[in-house]
Parts: structure tokens; sequence; C-alpha cells
């Protein structure tokens, strides 16, 4: 027998009076009857008196929600970013590294559309602090993310001094053999990551534990190939190498970009080869080189952007007939090497051809190139629109470099690059505001735009190269000019870590040099500066750009690595509180970044001697031809 059920109220009748109701409803509208009688002081007063007691509790209950997350962290010295789970939950199995039901859709190289969060207000010009010893620690959570605030590599701070003599947080008291297991430890995680999560698949996706496919070819392995036999990772490169040799296909049905398939996994395969003498490596890079070539069936011979390796077709985008110029005029050293390789002279003839028209065409601009080209009549397109940065700057990069490759012979390439050096100076080179640094800016129908992408920070190394191989002594010291620049670009955010774009201030008065809009605040864990860093070094001995190099390595380790494998890009290096993790991991970050922190930390010149080996753009050594005379 049940009790009887019991009411939350009680009513009682009175004669003439109606009912009095004790129920929920009737008191909440009799408490906020009373709150309305109070005055607008007296409920001013009580609203502010609980306000400071929420001030007041917080400090605990941040205490209490931190202790929570204390017995997750991890015991490497450095801080990660690490999946969170529910509490009442248990984490998920690890997932087997080939699970098709994970895959997602794939970002081609270059920002793709960002979902900005909040930002912090203000936009201080900020610098790197030297490292602490004593480590405080935080935890800030985001989409499934818990980022372990180490402050041990260096916090930016406002007011400090922005002189790079005075930022000596570096390696100068470790020695090279403890600068290079750094990076090897940093590539061994980012592999675990890959190994245990994306294995044979594209890229990797840390904080989801899962991966991304574009080609479906296994790129990030392919690229980081050499970069392993160069840090001397044999376990890891055997393993990778078992793959390629009964795994990897090119007979599929997939469409892929000419330039990225060409400078990642032809450029990957050919290097591995030299490096190795493994002839499984070229006859793969013959196999792709021979399937990439229908892309140079044009009216025009300036080859169609996208490939289908298995059908032996080729397309522009959907969009337009155009390619853009850096694209068709950066694949010339992975094609020329490989007809020399293979004594069939169709690779080299196919991108020699395509120079040769760029060379010729009008709508040039003391040298600077416009930004697309047609294949259908071989003719620029947005015409009046000049930069170094993303779409046009491989160009420039790739002339010097045949020219090295050939033997220093082809004096067509030589030429238009100097002009376009010369054009740099003339129409793109500017000094900031207040404290003077030279930046290289676009020209948009001779209007001039402060912008600089990230991208550009290839020239300090490629100026640095030229000087060495004899150019004027001037492209040295616009070379440290800009490398300069491009570390101002990382230590005045406050993350250490630069934005994909930047805009310098011209304007007498201003605060700051650097400025940086919503959109462009990402970092992509691109190559460019460490890349950079490493010829200045390689050329002239200065250790402060191993310092540099190191600062960035553990502004990478602080707020980009993933505990549980791999590190991922970020959409805000203005917040270290809020990075806002991307969650990808591109190839690039094995095949260029960490390779370049390498060579940067050796003081082995034979080590890929620059008078030897020329790199593609992709951070690939391929030989410098031997003399023919």
């Amino acid at each position: 027998m049940h009790p009887p059920s019991r009411k939350d109220y009680i009513s009682i009748s009175l004669a003439g009076q109606g009912t009095y109701n004790n129920g929920k409803q009737w008191r909440r509208q009799s408490c906020w009857r009373k709150w309305k009688q109070l005055s607008r002081l007296q409920r001013s007063l009580i609203l502010l008196f609980l306000f400071m007691c929420g001030i007041a509790s917080y400090p605990a209950v941040a205490e209490h929600l931190r202790g929570l997350t204390d017995g997750e962290r991890s015991t490497e010295s450095n801080s990660v970013l690490r999946p969170v789970f529910p509490q009442v939950l248990p984490e998920p199995v690890k997932p087997l590294p080939e699970q098709s039901s994970q895959k997602k859709l794939s970002n081609k190289r270059g920002p793709p559309i960002l979902q900005n969060r909040l930002q912090k207000k203000g936009n201080g010009t900020v610098t790197v602090k030297e490292k602490k010893e004593k480590e405080e620690e935080g935890v800030i959570s985001w989409r499934g993310a818990v980022v372990d605030t180490d402050k041990d590599t260096g916090e930016a701070k406002d007011g400090e001094s922005k002189d790079l003599a005075n930022h000596t947080s570096g390696p100068s008291n470790q020695s090279e053999a403890s600068l290079l297991e750094a990076v090897k430890d940093a590539f061994r995680h980012a592999w675990q990551g890959y190994k245990d999560f994306a294995w044979g698949h594209d890229e990797l996706r840390p904080l989801s534990k899962s991966y991304s496919e574009w080609f479906g070819l296994g790129l990030t392995l392919i690229d980081a190939l050499d970069t392993m036999w160069i840090l001397g990772l044999k376990e890891e490169f055997e393993e990778a190498r078992t793959w390629v040799a009964t795994e990897l296909t090119f007979n599929k049905n997939v469409d892929v970009n000419l330039f990225e398939s060409t400078i990642r996994i032809l450029g990957g395969l050919l290097s591995t080869y030299h490096l190795t003498g493994d002839t499984m490596f070229l006859d793969k890079a013959k196999d792709i080189g021979s399937r990439l070539m229908p892309a140079f069936n044009t009216p025009s011979k300036i080859p169609y952007s996208d490939v289908n390796i298995g059908k032996g077709t080729a397309h522009p985008p959907r969009w337009t007939s155009d390619s853009t110029v850096a694209e068709v005029t950066s694949i010339q050293l992975e094609f020329r090497e490989l007809s020399r390789l293979t004594q069939d002279p169709q690779y080299q003839d196919a991108v020699a051809e395509v120079m040769k028209q760029v060379h010729q065409l009008d709508g040039k601009l003391d040298g600077l190139v416009p930004m697309f080209i047609n294949t259908n009549n071989g003719q620029f397109t947005h015409q009046g629109i000049f930069t170094l940065g993303a779409r046009a700057d491989s160009y420039y990069e790739y002339l010097l470099k045949q020219w090295i490759q050939g033997g220093k012979k082809e004096d067509q390439l030589l030429e238009d690059y100097v002009q376009a050096i010369e054009g740099v100076k003339k129409n793109l080179l500017q000094k900031s505001s207040p404290n003077g640094l030279t930046f290289v800016g676009e020209l948009s129908h001779g209007q001039f735009s402060p912008k600089m992408d990230h991208l550009v920070c290839f020239l300090p190394g490629t100026l640095a190269l030229g000087a060495h191989h004899g150019l004027p002594a001037d492209h040295m010291d616009l070379a440290k000019q800009l490398m300069e620049t491009c570390y101002q670009m990382y230590i005045q955010m406050e993350t250490g870590l630069s934005p994909e774009i930047v805009h310098f201030n011209m304007h007498e008065g201003s605060i700051r040099d650097i400025d940086v809009k919503l959109a462009d605040r990402h970092n992509l864990l691109r190559p460019e500066t460490v890349e950079s860093l490493f010829y200045l070094y390689r050329f002239t001995k200065d250790h402060k750009y191993q310092d540099w190099g190191w600062n960035i390595l553990q502004n990478f380790n602080k707020y980009t690595k993933v505990s549980s494998g791999g590190y991922t890009s970020i959409n805000n290096v203005r917040d270290p509180d809020y990075t806002s993790p991307r969650d990808k991991m591109e190839s690039f970050f094995l095949g260029e970044t960490l390779k370049y922190l390498y060579l940067l930390f050796s003081d082995d010149p034979s080590l890929i001697s620059l008078d030897e080996y020329v790199f593609n753009t992709e951070a690939h050594p391929l030989p410098i031809w031997p003399s023919t005379a």
C-alpha cells in the first residue's frame, strides 16, 4: 500500500476573501512583486553585492577545476594540447590507423575559411621574455582540447624592448647534440600521432585522432621520408619504406594538383632516392612523373592545374581556365631531374617550354609577374597585381634554383631572377614605423599595400643562397634585414608564433610596426622563416639565427603540440590562452619545418651541402648537376 501523494501547496478558503494559495508559482510572483517595489538604488546595491561575492569565490572554483585535470597532465617538459573527455566517461579506445569511417574532407595548401573565435581586445606590440626557470602552469579548454600553458618557453609581455639583441633565450648554452635531439623528439612525437591515427593517409587530425584525405596517396609519409633519413631515424624510415614498397600505388581514379603532387610526391621520392640509393624510390618517381604529363596537353602548353592520374586526363579548375604562375613555374627542378635520371627528355622539355613562354610574356613590371596565366592562350590574366606571396612566390625561387641546379649555365634564368629582385627593391620594398623594419609589400594597379604573407619569408634564404653563389653582396644585406622582419612577425605575437598575414604601419606616429587582421591570425606550422634561418646561419655562422629558431621550436611545442601525438595548426596567435586549435597537421611540418630546424642546429656544412644540393620548394634536396665541361 502506497502512502497518499503529497501536494506541494495548501489552499485555505476564507469567506469573502477568495483563495489564499501557497503554491510555488504564487511565491515566485510575490518575490518578483517585492523586487519591483525596491528602489533602483537598492536593486543596484544588491546586484553589486552578488557580483562581488562571485568574484571572491572565483579563485577557489578555478583551483578546483584545475585540480580535476592535474591527474591527466603529460609528464613531458613541454606543454601540449590534449583531447578532453567527460569525467564520467572513460577515454575511447584508440582507433585503428585506417578506419575509413574517420575520413574527413581535406583542405588544400593554404588557409581555408576560418571560424574565428572570440579574440582578446587590443593588438599591442609585444616581445618574448627570456626563459623562466620556474614553471607556471594553467589549463584552458577549447573544443575538446586542453592547453597546458607551460610558461617555460618564453611568454610575450608588453613593454619589453623589441631590440633583437636582447632576445638571448636561445640555445647558446646548449650543445649541438641536445639541439638536434630536441628536433628529433618533436619529429618522433609528430610521427607517432601520424602512425597511430593516420597511417597511410594524407594528413593527421591530431585532436580528433583521425585523418583527412586530399589525394589519398600518403602525403605526410612521402613528404617525411628524406627528413627521417637526414635525422637518422632509421627505424621509422624502414617502416615508411615498407609502406611505399607494398602499399603505395598511383593507379587510382583520383584528381591531383599538378604542383602539389610534383613538389611533395615526385620531389620527395627523387630526394629519397638520391640520399639512399634505393631504386625502388626512383621507380615510384618515374610512375608518378609519367602520370602527371597529361597536364601539359593544353593549347598553349601552359599546364592545367589538375590531373587524374588513373584516367590520364587533365583539366583546369571548374571556375576558371587559368593556372597560377607560381604553380606552373615551380615544377621545373623535379621534372628536369627526372629527365636527367631517366634519359627521357619529355619531362624537361615540357617544363622548359613553360619557362620560355613566361620569359617572353608582356605584362611584367620590372621583372615582377602577375599571379595568373591562361592555359588556352598562354597570356597573363588579372594583370597589374604583383606580390611575392601566394600564387607568385616560388616563381622567383625557382629562377635562381634552376640556374644553380644546371651548373650556372642558363643565363636567361639568372637574368630574370636578378631583374625581379631589382623590381622588388624598386616597387615592393618599404620600411615600417616606428622601428624601420624592412618589408616586402604588394602592388595593385599602382597602389601599394603594406601586406606581407608569411610565405614571403622564403625570400631572405633565397637572397642569401644567391649571394653564396656569386650574386651581388647587397643581396645578402637585404636578406639579413628581411630575416629580422620575419622574426619580428613571430616575437611581436603573444604566442611567439607568426600569423599567416601581417600588415605593416608606415605612418609617422605609429605605436607598433605590425598589425594583424582577425582573419589572418592563424598559424599553419609553416616553414618559410626557419628555412631562411637555416640559410642565414649556414652562410654567416651567426648564432643569433639558431637562437631565433630555438625560440620558434619552443613555441611550437608550447602552443601546438598535442599530447596523444602530432602538432596542430592554430587559429589565433594573438591569444596564448585561446589559440583555437584547427585539428590539422600539414604534411610540410614534417617535410619542411622540422627538417630545416634540424639543419639550422647542425654545425656540419656537409650535411646536405649547399654546394652539392639545391632544395625544391618543399625542402626536398636534389643534386646540383655535375659539370660536363
